[in-house]
């Protein structure tokens, strides 16, 4: 399961656009009042998430970048130069400023599905991921509580899809694309058969079951004229998948798609704060 450098870029100014400021701000409180931080990237991808998050966090952070694509890990830490404005490399490690953040960025190649504990050795004090949940499995996600339950950390996670789409102007077509763009997304992506638009209530029942204070609150895409490139690609790409999905047509994906040029959307996500009780 990996994602083009290029789709990634595209989508990380919707990606941060979008992130609640709710769940953001309990992030914060929590762990304001403290020097240093270290943090585990689940699927980081070209380093979005770090850019997204390190404004909420103490101003010294350590931070391991986990993806099982090397390609996108070289690509985060290039992306992460520029984003610094300059930065110390040492092979995989990179030691950065900005923001009046300090911080010091290795990767880690890793199949989560298979290496999870290796990827929380040392401990880190929280846990974060983007856009990962909805990829994995009801069953993944209720081990990958247990193993953070038994360890008392703390995961912060942004922009879990929930199923919700609304495209203006609607299209007779829209109800049977996204039921087949659902079923598509229910294929396994190597942790089983994916959760997909489940994943978020999945994701917050299974912390909730393990003892932890939950803090949840919606991160929609809300994309207009400014966001046409990523409107386009995305449409494709959903009616792509309602075809290979068989909900619909060739010719009916291309007419949806085409229909989306110039369109506008909301696309439904939910970000999540879950810490253990004390």
């Amino acid at each position: 399961m990996s994602f083009s450098a290029e789709w990634l870029t595209l989508r990380e100014p919707a990606d941060h656009a979008a992130r609640n400021l709710a769940v953001a701000d309990a992030v914060r409180a929590h762990f304001a009042g403290r020097d240093g931080l270290r943090v585990v990237d689940l699927g980081c991808g070209t380093g979005s998430n770090l850019r997204g998050t390190a404004e909420n966090l103490p101003a010294a952070q350590a931070w391991r970048l986990v993806d099982w694509d090397p390609a996108l890990l070289q690509a985060a830490l290039s992306c992460l130069q520029d984003w610094a404005g300059g930065a110390t490399r040492a092979g995989d490690r990179l030691d950065l400023r900005h923001a009046g953040r300090n911080l010091s960025v290795e990767t880690m190649q890793a199949d989560l599905n298979a290496d999870l504990a290796r990827v929380l050795d040392p401990a880190p004090d929280l846990v974060t991921a983007a856009a990962f949940f909805d990829l994995v499995s009801a069953d993944w996600i209720e081990r990958f509580a247990a193993v953070l339950a038994a360890r008392r950390l703390p995961l912060y996670t942004v922009l879990t899809y929930d199923g919700r789409e609304q495209w203006s102007p609607p299209h007779p077509l829209d109800t049977a694309v996204l039921s087949a763009f659902h079923a598509h997304q229910g294929r396994d992506k190597g942790f089983g058969p994916a959760a997909g638009p489940r994943a978020a209530d999945a994701l917050a029942a299974a912390f909730r079951r393990q003892g932890y204070d939950v803090v949840t609150g919606e991160s929609p895409w809300r994309l207009g004229a400014e966001s046409a490139t990523l409107v386009g690609q995305l449409a494709t790409g959903i009616a792509g998948a309602a075809v290979e999905a068989g909900g619909v047509s060739e010719a009916q994906g291309r007419a949806w798609a085409a229909a989306r040029t110039g369109a506008s959307a909301l696309i439904g996500h939910v970000d999540l704060f879950a810490v253990p009780r004390t």
